[in-house]
């Protein structure tokens, strides 16, 4: 394994950060997570345009220019000789002095990690998970813009704490207004008749990488639908119900706080999608080795 920090390439035993750094001990910083798929990084474009907007909405200045950056992930793909695998593209504050001020800070940090990820094991795929409705809510707009991408984490682990307590795989996070947002990881679907429903940017849900590609496939197969207000009455009374994430793919949800969803199997429209998700990420793109 090779990691790529700051213009240097490290093994995974040699790889190391500053404990000075603000990501480490502010959380200041952001990140993307990107899956490689028969040796095609799978929109990278798309995912650092997130990366850069992010940084910008903390005012965060990235120390390499944008097609620099592509170079470095597509670079460190071929270093480690993947045909599939997921990339940890992280930009820090970098190191400075203890206190919160960014301006102690000279030079932002730039890590890329390229390895496995399993976010669930294999066989739930086919037979769907369980969520539960977290009592940690997503952060507000009023406080830092939950389209921001960032290392602060704290809120997503409280509440996957509240999911493995409750014995489930995941779990909603609502927003301050009572709506779904999103789940810890992922962004949350539901079918009702046969049109695709998932919660927009403004009641907190991430605009996910993977959801994005949902919503196109969804739209190139005539299945009507879009981002839309939900609650968990939404969620209880659907006919299926799915979750997505660059780590997930695609996972459809059968139980959510203990209510059977629809027969408690996959549906159809969870399927087609999955099929249609599967093809698209083996065939998009050019190989990059």
């Amino acid at each position: 394994m090779e990691i790529y920090i700051d213009g240097e390439w490290h093994s995974r035993e040699t790889a190391k950060v500053s404990v000075f750094d603000h990501g480490l001990l502010y959380g200041d910083g952001v990140f993307e997570g990107i899956r490689v798929y028969a040796r095609r990084i799978f929109r990278l474009e798309a995912h650092l345009d997130r990366l850069y907007e992010s940084a910008r909405g903390l005012a965060l200045a990235i120390p390499v220019p944008r097609d620099e950056m592509a170079g470095l992930v597509r670079e460190a793909v071929r270093r480690n000789g993947r045909d599939d695998g997921y990339i940890r593209l992280v930009v820090t504050r970098g190191a400075g002095e203890l206190g919160i001020d960014p301006l102690s800070c000279p030079r932002a940090s730039i890590i890329i990690i390229v390895t496995d990820v399993r976010v669930y094991p294999r066989e739930l795929y086919a037979g769907g998970v369980k969520v539960i409705t977290s009592a940690t809510r997503q952060v507000s707009h009023e406080a830092v813009d939950p389209r921001i991408k960032s290392l602060n984490y704290l809120k997503n682990i409280l509440a996957k704490i509240d999911a493995q307590r409750a014995g489930a795989h995941e779990a909603i996070l609502l927003n301050q207004d009572g709506f779904v947002a999103e789940c810890t990881a992922d962004n949350l679907f539901i079918v009702r008749h046969g049109e695709l429903f998932t919660p927009s940017p403004q009641d907190g849900a991430l605009e996910g990488i993977t959801r994005g590609a949902i919503l196109q496939l969804a739209a190139e197969a005539g299945v009507r639908g879009g981002e839309a207000r939900l609650t968990r009455f939404d969620v209880y009374t659907a006919d299926e119900c799915f979750v997505t994430g660059t780590g997930a793919e695609l996972m459809p949800v059968v139980e959510a706080d203990g209510r059977t969803i629809a027969n408690g199997k996959p549906g159809p429209v969870t399927r087609r999608l999955t099929d249609a998700f599967h093809a698209l990420v083996r065939n998009e793109g050019d190989p990059i080795w």
